[in-house]
C-alpha cells in the first residue's frame, strides 16, 4: 500500500524530506502541502516533484489539508513555536506524526503533547537524527548494560556558523524559534545527551552570549539530572568550523561518540582502547525513512515524546538559569 504523506511547513527540512520521500519509491506519495501562501507550496512542488509521482495538492489551511486529504502520515516542518498547536492539530486529524525537532518551547506544551500523543495509537516521532544511529543504540545499550560501570559524567560540544547562516530567517526571532542556536543545531547534541542520559534534568546553570542577536547563539550548560549524571555542555553558533564531540565517562570506561550525525563512537575499557565496530547493527536511517517504517510496521520508535519533554525542561531550565544568573532547579522552573 502506498503511504499517502503531507508536509506542513515547506521550508528546507521540508525539501530534505521530500528528497529523501523521492527516493522511497512508489512506498509513499506526497499528496498535500500546507504553508502560509500558495507562492510557497508552489515553489516547493516546482522544485521537488516536477518529473515525478508526486503531485500534491496546495493548501493554506492546515485543517483544509487534513480534512480533504485522507493522509496517513504528516511531517511538521514549521518554526519551533508553532510546533504544539500544529502537532495537536495534527493528533486530532489522527495521522501518524513526524515533528521535527523540537518537539515544543516549554515544559507545560511538553506535558500536555506527550499525555496526548501517549493516549493516540498512531506513530509520534521527533524528527532527530542521532537516535536512528547504530552508535547511539549501542551507547544506549552500553549504558542501560553497565557494561563500563555507572554513568557518571557527559562533556559535549557543538560548533557551526549559525548567527551568521541565519541572520534575517525565523531562526533569530525569538517569537517563532523560541530560542537560537541551542534551540536549534545545538538541539542534536542535546537531544543525544537527554536522550542517553534518560532523566530529567535535576539542576542547571547556564552562561549564554547573544552578540547583539536576539537569540542565544553561545552557551555553557552545566547540568545534575535526577539520576546523578553530571553534564557540561558547549554550544557555540558563531564558529566557521562546524563539528561535535560528546564523551560519556563511566567509572571503569569512557565512550566516545558524534552527538550530532552519530557517524562515531570510540571507547576505553579502563586505558585499553577497544573497537566497537563489529557491535555496530544495521546501517543508519534517516528519520524520514524510520517513520515511513514506523508506519508499515517495519520498527520500533527511536524517540518518542517523552525525549520532547526531557529536552523542554532541560531548555526552560537553561534560560531561565541564564536570565536569573544563577543554578535553578527544575522545580523552580515549574513553579517560578
Amino acid at each position: 500500500m502506498t503511504l499517502r504523506i503531507g508536509l506542513l511547513g515547506d521550508g528546507m527540512m521540508a525539501g530534505i524530506h521530500a528528497e529523501r520521500l523521492i527516493n522511497m519509491g512508489d512506498e509513499v506519495e506526497v499528496v498535500a502541502l500546507s504553508d502560509l501562501s500558495a507562492d510557497i507550496t508552489e515553489a516547493f512542488a516546482a522544485k521537488y516533484f516536477t518529473g515525478t509521482h508526486h503531485v500534491p495538492s496546495h493548501y493554506t489551511d492546515a485543517q483544509k489539508m487534513y480534512d480533504e486529504s485522507n493522509l496517513d502520515g504528516v511531517i511538521v516542518c514549521t518554526p519551533h513555536t508553532l510546533h504544539y498547536a500544529h502537532a495537536g492539530q495534527a493528533l486530532d486529524a489522527d495521522v501518524h506524526i513526524l515533528l521535527e525537532k523540537p518537539m515544543v518551547t516549554s515544559i507545560k506544551d511538553a506535558y500536555a503533547l506527550r499525555d496526548r500523543a501517549t493516549q493516540s495509537d498512531k506513530t509520534f516521532i521527533i524528527g532527530y537524527n542521532s537516535p536512528c544511529t547504530p552508535v547511539l543504540a549501542l551507547l544506549k545499550k552500553i549504558i542501560t548494560d553497565q557494561r563500563f560501570g555507572n554513568l557518571q559524567m557527559v562533556n559535549g560540544y557543538l560548533t557551526q556558523n549559525w548567527m551568521r547562516g541565519t541572520t534575517g530567517t525565523w531562526r533569530q526571532d525569538p517569537r517563532l524559534s523560541g530560542g537560537g542556536q541551542a534551540y536549534d543545531s545545538g538541539a542534536h547534541s542535546l537531544c543525544s545527551l537527554v536522550w542517553s542520559v534518560a532523566s530529567s534534568p535535576k539542576l542547571v546553570s547556564a552562561f549564554i552570549e547573544t552578540y547583539g542577536c536576539e537569540v542565544d547563539i553561545n552557551s555553557v550548560i552545566n547540568i545534575r539530572f535526577e539520576n546523578d549524571v553530571l553534564a557540561s555542555v558547549t554550544v557555540n553558533g558563531n564558529c566557521a568550523s562546524a563539528t561535535a564531540d560528546m564523551v560519556f565517562i563511566f567509572d571503569k570506561g569512557r565512550v566516545r561518540i558524534d552527538p550530532w550525525a552519530g557517524q562515531r563512537i570510540q571507547a576505553w575499557d579502563k586505558d585499553e582502547q577497544i573497537d566497537l565496530s563489529n557491535e555496530l547493527g544495521a546501517t543508519t536511517v534517516t528519520p524520514t525513512r524510520h517513520f515511513v517504517d514506523l508506519m508499515q510496521g517495519k520498527s520500533a520508535p527511536t524517540t518518542s515524546a517523552e525525549n520532547g519533554v526531557h529536552q523542554s525542561e532541560l531548555m526552560d531550565a537553561i534560560y531561565a538559569s541564564a536570565k536569573l544568573g544563577r543554578a535553578v532547579t527544575l522545580a523552580e522552573v515549574l513553579d517560578p
